[in-house]
């Protein structure tokens, strides 16, 4: 029986040059289902898709036209929301499908994305522009913070998993992505009645893949060990990221749930979201959501009124001249060494770590630093090799490595100036003598 995605009067938002793009949009919608059930080939597949793309891009042009037309007020988040799918999930989901060669799985990421966000839209963003709803993303983190965020999840995705990925969505609404499992953690202190909640969807084969494949678990299929191991491996990842957070170390867990689909449909169309993010790992998707409206107290700016518009501009300005703290990355195969320095240095200094060669240089790409602390003696890419790579990206030669190593003999301090770093030191020194020497280091550069 052919799967129907049929336009209903309830998504009509009463604007007929928007209603007649949105039907048409159901429509193929609707043709790329029977493609999919009817296994037609890759071409008309293709050509649905491509079909698809073009009556988005052309709905979104008349949909920001009228917007302007009307002076909508949320004019910007929605215009936002056009850009974020234009430029980030159709991109991505396209990639998908030619790495795969077109394969029923991207196929049905491409179909389930963008029909949970076209019904997502509709129904509450296009409904806003009439009066009729309130958009739901006009909580979502400062760009800036998002952006940080963003690398973070990345950075840890890949040394966690050595999975390349990359943002899907940065709006992510909910909508299914293959089989799913969701999972909750909810945050609270004993202090204040604060609290944040966090919900991680993975697609079952991401969990396979990567937390099955570690244990040696050669079944394709979800089971409670797996289910258990992949919980715990949830909440490092989760405690991993929140380390970035302001006050995290005040929060703890109070609550964990596993969720059905409808559960966490409920908790998403009940809540307004500070981030809603889906990855594609490559190896499956999976989504970031977190519910913590008092993030924004940090993040989001004081309202500009007609009495206090010119002192806030002048406090804006202040802060853009406040000089930023020197970012140092230090890269090193030991988590004590890692801690250790990270302890030492970041008073004075912004510290980002790497416990390899490849997820330095990863780090490196993602938010190039102000110098690279790195250790000689690492497995299998060693210092040598990480720095030669550095210096063969023209847009990195210039950027200072200082090697750290633990042997001081001759010999071993030859090799390690015969490759010319930017200097070298040694990690038998004392910790205030090691920040003795980077702050000469940075010194000398300024002057």
């Amino acid at each position: 029986m052919e799967s129907q995605f049929e336009w209903k009067e309830e998504y009509s938002i009463g604007v007929e040059s928007i209603d007649k793009e949105h039907r048409r949009l159901f429509k193929i919608i609707t043709k790329l289902l029977s493609f999919g059930e009817e296994k037609k080939g890759q071409w008309a597949c293709q050509e649905g898709i491509k079909y698809f793309k073009e009556h988005a891009m052309k709905h979104f042009e008349d949909e920001e036209k009228y917007m302007r037309s009307v002076n909508y007020s949320g004019y910007d988040t929605h215009k936002h929301l056009h850009e974020n799918f234009r430029k980030n999930t159709l991109p991505a989901l396209e990639e998908e499908l030619e790495r795969s060669d077109y394969s029923q799985d991207a196929v049905d990421h491409f179909i389930g994305v963008c029909t949970g966000w076209l019904i997502g839209h509709t129904l509450t963003e296009d409904r806003a522009i009439t009066g009729e709803g309130v958009s739901k993303w006009v909580d979502l983190l400062p760009s800036e913070e998002l952006e940080a965020m963003k690398k973070v999840i990345l950075q840890l995705v890949y040394d966690m998993f050595r999975l390349e990925s990359q943002v899907v969505s940065e709006t992510y609404g909910g909508e299914k992505f293959g089989k799913g499992v969701y999972y909750r953690l909810v945050y609270g202190s004993d202090e204040n009645e604060k609290k944040s909640e966090i919900i991680l969807v993975f697609e079952e084969k991401l969990l396979i893949n990567t937390v099955g494949k570690a244990m040696g678990i050669q079944t394709n299929k979800l089971d409670s060990m797996l289910i258990n191991a992949a919980r715990y491996t949830a909440r490092q990842f989760v405690d991993r990221v929140r380390e970035h957070l302001p006050d995290a170390e005040l929060y703890e867990v109070k609550e964990e749930n596993l969720l059905t689909y409808e559960q966490f449909r409920e908790i998403f169309e009940r809540d307004k979201m500070q981030v809603s993010l889906l990855f594609d790992t490559g190896a499956g998707y999976f989504a970031y959501c977190v519910i913590a409206p008092h993030l924004l107290d940090k993040g989001v700016g004081t309202p500009l009124e007609v009495d206090n518009a010119m002192d806030e501009i002048e406090n804006y300005l202040k802060k853009r001249e406040e000089p930023k703290k020197q970012k140092i990355l230090v890269v090193d195969d030991s988590m004590t060494i890692r801690e250790g320095m990270k302890n030492l240095l970041c008073e004075d200094y912004e510290i980002a770590v790497a416990q390899s060669g490849m997820s330095a240089l990863q780090s490196i790409i993602l938010d190039k630093p102000d110098l690279v602390l790195l250790d000689y003696e690492m497995p299998v890419c060693d210092g040598k090799k990480v720095l030669e790579m550095i210096r063969s990206e023209t847009q990195f030669t210039g950027l200072p490595v200082i090697f750290l190593t633990g042997r001081t003999d001759q010999e071993s301090v030859r090799n390690v100036i015969s490759l010319k770093p930017d200097g070298y030191l040694s990690k038998l020194l004392k910790p205030e003598d090691i920040k003795k020497k980077i702050d000469i280091f940075f010194d000398n550069r300024t002057t």
